[in-house]
């Protein structure tokens, strides 16, 4: 997972009234919109990927799971696509297309949830930097979690003083950290498909039968990780309305996808290729450090540490400050009270920075205390960025389906049938993609862990406060009847989270 795909929407969403006439300006070609996709997708996740990976499937189900991601998360980049060609006009964020779809109340727990997996996200970038550094620094390993967690919040607090005064990331760090990730994952490969492979070692045991799970639950497993190295993945399609050419959009989406899927299969199929599954998922975090030094020794540790960490610490940094971003953009929509879109004179939104900062350290404190592992938050953040994909989906399925979307009378978009024209074999193709990421974007709910699922109910309850709040404070009706049926099993499984946690059957 990286941070550009991200920051591509929200500075495309930011700046979309000042610059209409600009974006008219057909200027960005075929092979910046690839790069843009490969520098979107490709993050701190992939460094983890062989621990991951092997912690729940052998190498036949890990290969049936990339190619199940691969149909599933190429149908999800391709429904961003499709909408922004619809509908150029929803440009508030990643919630926009869940918001005229399906009402206010759904858009909003797409964005909330956006916005949670996000902060969840950065404790688990500074989890796995300091991981990393710990291995070399003894005052940050295991056995000192609070010097860790002191570090992250004194660091989360830095950036925030920072990032109020207006001050952004240089272009420069940009250009670093994506350098800083690529040449070590390319040295990996190198090295380890030359140097280190042994055809043997992968075949042996290929389909996971020493691990006690059946080929189905292992693929079921893997499928988090899956969507967490891959979110990004739709960063081409907001740069649609620049494209040089509408069909640029789409051919780079096919080219940065199956490139990024050739990276993250070449590391996790090469590491099974070194070490067995129980050697691989005994690993630390960095596992692709871990799984080089295995080959060409302690310095192959150092090398690719010292690329993830750039990476990771220049990801915390812009997500620190975009993560701010979607409760920014629903508060100007209406959704939130206005005054967390409030914008100091230096440019930043430093309320809602001040309360997405608040709110990392609440979860620091939180997981910290329970000792939450890096994996735990990497499934955690990646159950709430599903939120918005599977609303996303249907509304394009809704649109295939009916020529429209459900348009609601609260719902604070008046629908607008204006756009391109759409041929009914574009339409057809656009339903089956839809139903396609739909579909995938439900079997990973399905194949979550079920304290995953729960915690990421419980996780939607806190925004109903301000969110309620704020529809009684204009004089909106809250909910309508599809909305109550949607609160109420919110409820339940947030009760049912609830009672877990206490009584212990449910845990991090």
């Amino acid at each position: 997972m990286a941070f550009a795909g991200y920051f591509s929407r929200m500075t495309s969403t930011t700046s979309s009234l000042a610059n209409a006439e600009s974006s008219r300006n057909h200027t960005v070609t075929l092979w910046t919109l690839v790069a843009l996709i490969i520098g979107s997708t490709v993050g701190s996740g992939i460094f983890s990927l062989p621990q991951n990976i092997a912690s729940v499937a052998g190498p036949g189900a890990m290969l049936i799971g990339w190619l199940i991601a691969g149909v599933g998360m190429l149908s999800v980049a391709f429904v961003f696509q499709y909408l922004a060609h619809r509908k150029p006009h929803l440009d508030s964020g990643v919630y926009s297309y869940a918001r005229a779809g399906l009402g206010d109340f759904i858009g909003f727990t797409a964005g909330w949830g956006y916005w949670i997996g996000s902060v969840i996200a950065q404790v688990g970038y500074a989890t796995l930097f300091f991981n990393t550094v710990g291995h070399y620094v003894p005052l940050f390993d295991a056995d000192h979690r609070w010097a860790s967690a002191i570090a992250v919040s004194v660091m989360s607090w830095a950036i925030f003083a920072v990032l109020a005064r207006g001050i952004k990331q240089a272009a420069v760090m940009n250009m670093v950290t994506s350098i800083a990730k690529i040449v070590p994952i390319l040295a990996f490969m190198v090295f380890i498909a030359f140097l280190g492979f042994s055809w043997d070692k992968f075949t042996f045991d290929f389909w996971g039968e020493d691990s006690g799970s059946t080929v189905f639950e292992q693929i079921q497993g893997i499928m988090l990780y899956t969507v967490w190295v891959f979110i990004g993945v739709e960063g081409a399609s907001v740069y649609s309305k620049q494209a040089r050419s509408r069909n640029d959009v789409g051919r780079a989406t096919v080219i940065g996808f199956f490139s990024v899927l050739a990276l993250l299969v070449s590391v996790s199929t090469l590491s099974f290729g070194v070490l067995s599954q129980a050697e691989l998922a005994a690993l630390p975090d960095n596992s692709m450090a871990s799984v080089l030094e295995a080959v060409v020794g302690p310095w192959g540790a150092a090398f690719i540490s010292i690329g993830l960490c750039l990476s990771v610490l220049g990801a915390y940094v812009s997500w620190q400050m975009l993560c701010a971003e979607p409760i920014v953009m629903m508060a100007i929509d209406g959704l939130l009270p206005r005054k967390i879109g409030t914008i100091n004179v230096a440019g930043a939104p430093w309320v809602a920075q001040l309360i997405s900062t608040s709110v990392i350290q609440v979860f620091i404190i939180v997981f910290f205390l329970n000792e939450t592992s890096y994996n735990a938050m990497v499934q955690l953040a990646t159950i709430m960025y599903l939120l918005p994909y599977i609303f996303t989906s249907l509304y394009l399925l809704l649109l295939g389906i009916r020529g429209k979307g459900l348009s609601h009378p609260h719902a604070g978009v008046k629908f607008d049938l204006s756009g391109p024209e759409i041929s009914k074999r574009e339409n057809r193709r656009h339903i089956v993609i839809g139903a396609i990421a739909f579909v995938y974007s439900l079997w990973l709910i399905y194949a979550a862990d079920l304290v995953y699922v729960l915690l990421g109910v419980l996780a939607v309850i806190p925004g109903l406060i301000p969110y309620v709040g704020t529809r009684l404070y204009k004089k909106e009706r809250v909910f309508n009847a599809f909305e109550w049926c949607v609160v109420a099993i919110v409820f339940i499984g947030a009760i049912a989270a609830i009672w877990g946690l206490s009584t212990g059957s449910l845990a991090l």
